[in-house]
């Protein structure tokens, strides 16, 4: 039975009632008084309401949905701004809120680096060749692939670059020339395994050279140093996990053609000990 997925819905009353049926047949003896009970709710047919409109869900109520659906926190997330969505008094708020959920879902529907995640992301310069390859101009040279990079790399690493991207499925030929295969490509949130790890360590290295190497309206920095409490960090991540979906889905929303490659990089880092370490 396949399981149903949260991110394909705009509207979370359809989810709701998708998700009971889905429930329902997996076991017939699960109810909407047994979801009531779940979440908290004294009326059995609060599931119900909420489904056919006669109530709307609070912000307390969503918090209980979630739990009794037993939601991810990146799906919690989804369903509060479909809720959120559901409920704008505003145009500016339904825009508001849509773009996150486009946001999203986008990078939701992005392929993840799996098998030959390790080659890909161990070299910097394989996705910055896999993105020029959506540029108009782009040429299957590695002469020129090679002198297009900064900083530049060899023809003879630009040649093993370009065959192995094609032998991983990442890269096609196209009546002699190269073009990249599916859409958008992206590492997770949170940083596992080795391969990802030699990902943002090489990145954050180049972000180091090229506070020298470009000029200021080439490049952009900016930082803050700031105490906060231990119960933030993980309200941070999240936002810092938004921002980047939102980032994904304006580059990938514009019409006009690709003409360069830019490396995004989101993060923080802890300057002090954590309090347990402190003593």
């Amino acid at each position: 039975m396949t399981e149903i997925n949260l991110f394909q819905y705009l509207d979370y009353r359809e989810f709701l009632r998708d998700w009971f049926k889905f429930r329902k047949r997996a076991n017939r003896r699960f109810s909407h008084r047994a979801f009531a009970r779940r979440a908290g709710q004294r009326s059995p047919s609060t599931l119900s309401d909420v489904i056919e409109g006669r109530r709307n869900l609070t912000l307390t109520t969503t918090e209980t949905f979630c739990k009794a659906m037993g939601l991810s926190a990146e799906e919690q997330v989804f369903f509060t701004l479909l809720v959120q969505l559901d409920q704008a008094k505003s145009s500016e708020d339904r825009n508001r809120v849509y773009e996150r959920i486009a946001a999203t879902r986008r990078f939701k529907e992005a392929r993840r680096i799996e098998g030959e995640g390790f080659r890909y992301l161990s070299h910097w310069y394989y996705p910055a060749i896999r993105e020029l390859a959506h540029c108009p101009d782009f040429r299957n040279d590695p002469a020129w692939v090679a002198k297009q990079l900064r900083p530049t790399i060899t023809t003879a690493q630009a040649k093993k670059a370009l065959k192995e991207l094609i032998d991983m499925g990442l890269l096609e030929n196209n009546d002699g020339g190269i073009k990249p295969c599916d859409g958008t490509i992206v590492t997770p949130h949170e940083v596992r395994g080795l391969a990802a790890h030699n990902y943002h360590h090489g990145n954050l290295k180049m972000a180091v050279d090229a506070i020298e190497r470009f000029r200021p309206s080439e490049r952009h920095f900016c930082g803050v140093t700031v105490a906060v409490p231990q119960v933030i960090i993980p309200r941070l991540k999240q936002e810092l996990s938004d921002f980047q979906e939102r980032m994904l889905e304006l580059c990938n929303s514009l019409e006009e053609p690709d003409t360069c490659v830019i490396q995004l990089n989101l993060n923080f880092f802890p300057l002090s000990a954590p309090p347990e370490e402190a003593l």
